[in-house]
């Protein structure tokens, strides 16, 4: 069987050690190509070779504005990867550079949601790196070191406060200027995920200083969601009015406007344990396995089209269209947090197929066409995140394969002259003078991590956590504790809290089925199945 002969051959450990190292290089020369060519600006431009920050000349260029704020972004954001890559010297030196020349009193209006995920959670991720006592990735301590990323980090969540403020639902507007704060023409609109992916962030910075304040806000706006699920599916929309509590945009699916949303969830409360978000998240994984879910019962048996999760109306349960995006990827790592191995299996395998076919995840991909609807890959992390996760979940070589996969696209078609660059048209191959800061804080951290059997996350016995940005946070009891009794009337005391090790009982659920163990050397997904796929994808 070809599936068979490519996939499930072994894969040597100098093999994996070549491509471990080919991961590092590709960090590297993305995050050299920023420090020479674009440094202290937000992006490095790959093609051109310079900086680039904010649009100031068009305002309403939010594509750009929403995450650029003039504040060396790709810096910050890759400052974990440098520590995980073991690399000591250059994250001391870019934490110095960041604490003497970053500052957060810019004019720049950006998205409270990006600023959070890239800014403020790599700050923290930064900070506990630091700080922790048992120095896992080697030594990353800064010599008189006095806080100074976790004062900043304090600094920036201060400056996105404003946004909490005037909205009658307590969802958060959408976008503030670091200065003035919310600006006078402002959208009454938000998107559900950005509103409600601020709380693993926001908790740690409340937990960290001992101020309730940032996680109080963060969980409100949760809690308000929640409360405007659909009585009849108990599904959320993707674009809510923060004023009058209105769905605008009544789709319910699993990519963007609502993917972080759940992840959070999940991941707020395997940091913080309060039980109320593993309630939320447990009923809102059974609507969305109720109502958006595709396809035959069991992903690895019977007859029927492969496992697929689709955009809904949240009312009806209706199908609303017939394509999935690409965000949507990130999904079998989640379900892999939570055991449900078997069906991030072939949700996954779905995704590959596509990326077999491209060399790339296009940002829109219409299953019914067989073809984008939205061409282009902006060197998202979402697949190779659930590649890893998989990897770690069932030990199957095949993971590693399409890793290299992966790895290989990534150098064949989107490296450039200084750096890695958006691919315009994943067809056409045609490239786009951009290099997100995630691609070096995710996408290449992922892909390193994969082939890095003996790297401190996996050795150290600490556990950790990757936040929706791929900043790496210890689970750490200090977080369990809530230093304020009052945040959510009528909460058990603390002590009563869920302890990780319940999360596995807690959760179990006839999904829960470990992979087999004489499954772990064969494919993860029946060949059979994995040719249906490929079917699908019109790669056969």
């Amino acid at each position: 069987d070809e599936y068979e002969r490519r996939y499930s051959r072994a894969f040597p450990p100098q093999l994996r050690a070549r491509l471990r190292d080919a991961a590092r290089g590709m960090f590297v020369f993305g995050y050299d190509s920023y420090m020479e060519h674009a440094f202290p600006r937000d992006e490095l431009d790959p093609l051109h070779c310079r900086g680039r920050g904010p649009d100031r000349g068009d305002p309403s260029n939010l594509n750009i504005n929403d995450v650029l704020g003039n504040y060396s972004l790709t810096l910050i954001d890759a400052l974990d990867t440098l520590a995980v890559m073991g690399n000591s010297s250059e994250f001391q030196k870019a934490v110095k550079l960041v604490i003497d020349t970053v500052s957060f009193d810019k004019d720049s209006t950006v998205q409270v949601f990006e600023a959070t995920i890239r800014v403020l959670g790599s700050l923290l991720s930064a900070h506990i790196i630091i700080t922790d006592s048992k120095q896992p990735f080697g030594d990353m301590t800064i010599k008189d070191y006095d806080n100074e990323l976790l004062h900043l980090a304090h600094d920036l969540a201060v400056r996105l406060l404003p946004a909490f403020e005037n909205t009658k639902t307590g969802i958060p507007y959408p976008r503030v200027n670091l200065k003035k704060g919310v600006p006078a023409d402002s959208h009454n609109e938000t998107c559900t995920a950005g509103a409600g992916s601020l709380l693993v962030e926001f908790g740690i910075l409340s937990r960290l200083l001992g101020d309730s304040t940032f996680e109080w806000v963060a969980r409100r706006a949760v809690k308000a969601l929640w409360s405007l699920r659909s009585n009849n599916t108990g599904l959320l929309g993707n674009v809510v009015n923060i004023q009058t509590g209105h769905w605008v945009g009544k789709q319910s699916g699993l990519g963007a406007g609502s993917d972080s949303f759940y992840e959070y969830l999940l991941k707020s409360y395997i940091l913080f344990g309060e039980k109320e978000d593993l309630e939320m998240f447990n009923d809102a994984y059974r609507n969305i396995q109720n109502h958006l879910r595709r396809g035959r019962e069991a992903c690895n048996e019977g007859e029927g089209d492969p496992p697929l999760y689709v955009n809904v109306n949240m009312y009806t349960g209706q199908l609303m269209n017939t394509w999935i995006d690409s965000l949507q990827a990130f999904f079998p790592g989640l379900q892999v947090l939570i055991g449900d191995v078997e069906d991030a299996i072939c949700l996954h395998a779905f995704y590959y197929a596509i990326w077999k076919r491209y060399g790339a995840l296009p940002e829109r991909y219409n299953w019914q066409l067989q073809a984008p609807d939205v061409p282009f890959y902006p060197l998202r992390p979402e697949l190779v995140e659930s590649t890893y996760l998989l990897y770690q979940a069932t030990k199957n070589p095949f993971y590693l394969h399409v890793g290299m996969d992966i790895l290989q696209s990534l150098e064949k078609y989107t490296k450039a002259k200084c750096g890695y660059a958006t691919l315009h048209h994943v067809v056409e191959k045609t490239k786009e003078d951009r290099m997100e800061s995630f691609f070096l804080s995710e996408t290449c951290k992922y892909l390193y991590l994969l082939f890095d059997e003996e790297n401190p996350v996996h050795k150290s016995g600490n556990k950790f956590m990757f936040t929706t940005e791929g900043h790496v946070v210890s689970v750490d009891e200090r977080f369990r504790n809530s230093l304020w009794e009052d945040i959510l009337p009528g909460e058990e005391d603390s002590a009563e809290k869920t302890k990780p090790s319940e999360l596995k009982a807690a959760n179990f659920s006839s999904n829960c089925n470990r992979v087999p163990d004489e499954r772990r050397y064969l494919l993860p997904l029946k060949s059979n199945y994995m040719r249906q796929i490929d079917q699908m994808v019109g790669l056969i």
